[in-house]
């Protein structure tokens, strides 16, 4: 259980990271619009992209608890 907890942690981190990172990058994007519009959609865009991120985040997890920790191994 240990050995899987630690193939875990990088695809946790990289999400983590990248959800950050398009929260900042969208933000700073929306502080420079003036277009109410264009800052709706400059607020959803990184909603959409964090939430596909999770989703491919918690697909890899359950494929590491299922035992395939090496998905290179399907090609």
């Amino acid at each position: 259980m240990n050995k899987h907890r630690k193939k875990m942690i990088a695809p946790i981190v990289i999400t983590g990271i990248v959800v950050v990172y398009f929260c900042i990058y969208f933000g700073a994007a929306i502080s420079l619009v003036e277009n109410p519009l264009f800052k709706w959609l400059l607020g959803i865009v990184p909603a959409l992209l964090g939430a596909a991120m999770t989703g491919v985040c918690i697909q890899r997890i359950r494929e590491i608890k299922g035992g395939e920790e090496d998905d290179l191994g399907q090609y």
